[in-house]
């Protein structure tokens, strides 16, 4: 692993550690590239606001730590300033009319919602049809914009329903991200937490589908970041499938 472009920050409320401290372990791994990508601000009509995410009253001060060590640490590690964002469509263009005042280098796609009503987290255990449709439907709506880099966790959503159909839904994600040239990623944070994800049944379609794969450490704690337990497991799980993640990737620019 050369670059990790999902780390996050203790503004989330569920990370730990000094932003410094996930760069210098970044260093100490190896990395040529770290981005940090936390939890993006929602500006929602009413005002509310995600216990999972950064306020938008820390967004400012997110950015320029970001930047600061970018230069204090340029020629050693190239930073970069990034956000993980799901993809609601009402709520998408002022995301990123709230986001260009600053130079974002890159979103990622993490779909833990799949509507701005935010009212069931897709890691939760379903066996509705419709709402596995719905969830590829709005993952495959974001790639579509052009403005995310990669999907993260693509295989989050927790479907107990019939295989059959989780294969079909699936397929059409995988397919649509191997058409778009988008990668998926392998996410770490959901290895080490033996969460439900990474699914073997998604990797066995992404396989199938030869769609593009990108490890992504998902570090809440700056230990996570390149740790090279996790990366070897990561590998491991990677070649079960005959897949080899990508070292590093093209960003897109979001807007």
């Amino acid at each position: 692993m050369i670059a990790n472009y999902h780390t996050h920050t203790v503004r989330c409320g569920h990370a730990s550690g000094a932003d410094r401290e996930y760069v210098e372990t970044a260093v100490e791994q190896g990395l040529k590239t770290l981005g940090f990508s936390d939890h993006v601000p929602m500006p929602f009509p009413d005002g509310h606001e995600s216990r999972f995410r950064v306020p938008l009253g820390k967004l400012e001060d997110y950015a320029r730590s970001v930047l600061s060590l970018r230069e204090e640490f340029r020629g050693t590690i190239d930073i970069r300033l990034g956000f993980e964002a799901e993809y609601y469509p009402d709520l998408f263009a002022d995301l990123k009319a709230l986001l260009s005042a600053y130079p974002v280098d890159y979103l990622l796609l993490g779909q833990h919602f799949t509507d701005s009503r935010e009212t069931v987290y897709n890691s939760r255990p379903q066996s509705d049809a419709h709402a596995l449709a719905a969830y590829v439907d709005a993952v495959n709506a974001g790639m579509e914009t052009g403005c995310f880099t990669y999907v993260a966790h693509p295989d989050l959503f927790r479907f107990t329903g019939p295989s059959g159909i989780y294969r079909q839904e699936m397929t059409r994600l995988c397919r649509s991200a191997y058409s778009l040239g988008i990668p998926l990623e392998i996410n770490m944070l959901g290895m080490r937490e033996h969460r439900n994800y990474p699914d073997d049944r998604f990797w066995e379609i992404a396989a199938e589908e030869k769609c593009c794969v990108i490890l992504g450490c998902d570090a809440h704690r700056p230990e996570d970041t390149a740790h090279p337990d996790q990366l070897k497991a990561a590998l491991d799980y990677a070649a079960r499938f005959g897949l080899t993640p990508v070292s590093d990737i093209t960003l897109r620019k979001p807007f």
